[in-house]
């Protein structure tokens, strides 16, 4: 079957929720590989036409939560500046190196690319080994800013809680949160958008704060399984039977995560029919698709690729 091309927006400034894991058994990425992966990830962003909203980086797999930039708002002089910062004054720079510049930095293919490629060398050479590192091409979701980028930041901040690794989303070092809290986002390497700047939230302080506040609340409710035998506790029916059923945002959040994953685009069912509209040629499928709404999350629209690799 013939590999589906990329859903890419060019000439608009677009976020994208990317995610890649690798190709080996059991949790290849310790301490050391993901202090160089995020090394890397930092390096990278200085160079290329990004903004880095949030990543997380576990055993297996990591997530980047990043806005792409169009080439065009950025000058020649920005262009060489960037190259100069990241090569040094030591590589030779042609005017005819530019347009060409422009088309790979603001490329998220290449700037994935350069992450995936410079960390399975650097793994390999660590490892003594040869061969492939990461397993199928890195998957990517267009989302929404607003409401749908929050919900996808706090999706990708929550991993390391979900997988019980830490208590408390902002203890594990190698996702955004982390990055915030404990280095105070050194470098500023991070936006501090959150996704509240639609909101006309000005303040940094306080769109820290409201996001924590939002990914407490989105993760009370996801818990580590105790044991290999999954059941219903009493305590757990009692509480339901309580509440008559009804799921509150923390439960809509946790049983709709999959989105974040797996659509193809994903935000308002404005926001989605406009991007299908620019992009249904890449799609493999003739018939017609159409936005459905994600149940449980107002507002929320998605289009899915069905088994077709994104």
């Amino acid at each position: 079957m013939p590999r589906t091309q990329r859903l890419i927006i060019d000439d608009q400034s677009t976020v994208y929720h990317v995610m890649s894991r690798t190709a080996l058994d059991g949790f290849p990425l310790g301490d050391i590989e993901k202090d160089f992966m995020l090394d890397l990830i930092r390096r990278y962003a200085a160079l290329y036409l990004v903004e880095i909203l949030g990543f997380c980086l576990m055993g297996n797999h990591f997530h980047i939560l990043v806005r792409v930039l169009p080439e065009h708002k950025f000058t020649d002089e920005d262009i060489l500046k960037r190259y100069v910062d990241f090569y040094g004054d030591e590589r030779i720079f042609t005017d005819g190196l530019i347009p060409s510049l422009r088309e790979k930095l603001s490329s998220l293919s290449e700037f994935m690319r350069e992450i995936k490629v410079g960390f399975a060398r650097f793994y390999n050479r660590r490892h003594n080994r040869r061969g492939y590192f990461w397993g199928d091409r890195f998957k990517s979701v267009i989302v929404e800013n607003g409401e749908t980028l929050i919900n996808c930041l706090a999706y990708i901040d929550l991993n390391p809680l979900r997988a019980g690794l830490v208590e408390r989303p902002e203890q594990y070092r190698w996702n955004s949160l982390g990055y915030h809290i404990q280095s105070n986002n050194q470098d500023t390497f991070l936006s501090t958008d959150f996704g509240l700047k639609e909101f006309n939230i000005q303040s940094k302080t306080e769109r820290i704060r409201r996001y924590r506040r939002y990914v407490y609340e989105a993760g009370s409710l996801n818990q580590p399984e105790k044991g290999n035998v999954k059941v219903i506790e009493d305590r757990v029916l009692d509480k339901e039977r309580k509440k008559g059923f009804e799921l509150s945002r923390s439960d809509r959040f946790r049983y709709r995560t999959r989105y974040f994953t797996d659509s193809g685009i994903i935000g308002s069912k404005e926001f989605v029919s406009n991007h299908y509209r620019r992009l249904k040629d890449l799609f493999m499928s003739k018939h017609e698709k159409i936005p459905r709404p994600v149940a449980g999350l107002e507002g929320m629209y998605s289009l899915k690729r069905l088994s077709e690799s994104v």
